[in-house]
């Protein structure tokens, strides 16, 4: 028996495609359209194509939907998850290293001069920042959302602050100095641990509102990427993760000022100039970090923060503490009253 000819003026649409009219009287002639972006057709001569689950996404000929890849900034996968897991944790072991130094020497006049005290909280709080960015690395849980942006504000606020009770100490003790001065009943006085005290408070009590109102969750970004699930955090509340940057700024431009104006008092006892130093490292990073964060998506951005924190404290511990290891461990004969009273060495 004969086949019975079909009418039709082109050839069947394939999987991946979907019949279109062309404008033509004849129903019988139409287009083949690819399946729009997100969409897929595993049928011949499909008249519509079907949308994928948010989890799901085509594959490369749009006939069947396939697990969308999940990106975060991965150990496995990224070569910046290694390279700062393995920067946070030689800087650490450098902080420890100046730590234990300055232990052994705990009595000697150069650990000694502008509050060791402070001097202990500054390197602990560096240390903390350091260990805050394992936080930001791997996977993101609920734990981790929450803790890294909220810990990292607080221990780096409190690095600045005892970096700013240093430069307090700085100007008391010159003003002190002169004959008459008022100034020197504030000597006798913990001053630099109050500053310290009430600064790192107040940050404390900005990251508490912001936990208890609108604290950070783990969200899923289906949108951002094609076929891409971005893991990633959302901070919740803006204003407070916004507050946290603002008042670290603050604290920072306070210290900035502080110290470049009394950077040119005798520097015997001085370490106004090389707080100046950490600040504008720590002022040019932020600056520079935050258009750079604001344009980026997904890991880049967690990659730029990451880099900003390890810079900052790479600059305040370097430009505060190796002047003095260097005189400690290379220079160890200027590691006296007399030559720091007598000399513009430290």
């Amino acid at each position: 028996m004969a086949e019975i000819p079909k009418s039709r003026c082109n050839d069947k649409c394939l999987p991946g495609y979907r019949k279109a009219s062309n404008g033509r009287f004849r129903v019988c002639c139409y287009d083949c359209v690819l399946c729009s972006e997100g969409e897929m057709s595993n049928v011949t001569d499909s008249a519509t194509c079907h949308r994928c689950p948010d989890d799901r996404w085509p594959d490369e000929r749009k006939v069947r939907c396939v697990p969308k890849t999940h990106d975060f900034l991965s150990y496995e996968k990224d070569i910046v998850a290694l390279f700062s897991s393995v920067t946070a944790s030689f800087f650490s072991a450098i902080t420890l290293f100046i730590l234990g130094i300055f232990i052994y020497y705990w009595n000697t006049p150069i650990v000694k001069a502008n509050n060791r005290a402070v001097s202990f909280i500054l390197l602990i709080s560096i240390l903390l920042s350091f260990l805050c960015v394992f936080l930001f690395l791997g996977r993101p849980v609920d734990i981790t959302c929450r803790l890294r942006q909220t810990s990292f504000g607080i221990f780096f606020s409190t690095a600045v602050s005892s970096v700013l009770a240093k430069t307090v100490t700085v100007c008391i003790a010159f003003k002190a100095t002169k004959p008459g001065s008022p100034w020197r009943k504030w000597v006798t006085l913990k001053v630099s641990n109050y500053v310290v005290i009430v600064c790192s408070s107040v940050q404390s009590l900005i990251c508490g509102v912001w936990l208890s109102v609108s604290p950070p969750y783990l969200e899923y970004d289906h949108h951002s990427y094609k076929g891409m699930i971005i893991i990633q955090c959302n901070e919740g509340s803006v204003i407070g993760f916004y507050s946290m940057l603002g008042y670290m700024g603050v604290l920072t431009s306070v210290s900035f000022v502080l110290a470049f104006m009394v950077r040119t008092l005798p520097d015997s006892f001085n370490e106004a100039k090389y707080i100046t130093f950490s600040m504008l490292v720590l002022c040019s990073v932020w600056i520079a970090m935050i258009p750079a964060y604001l344009s980026t998506k997904g890991k880049y951005m967690v990659a730029m923060e990451i880099f900003a924190i390890l810079t900052s404290c790479a600059g305040v511990l370097g430009c505060i503490f190796f002047p003095k290891l260097y005189i400690l461990l290379i220079k160890p004969e200027l590691n006296s009253r007399k030559m720091m009273l007598g000399k513009d060495k430290l």
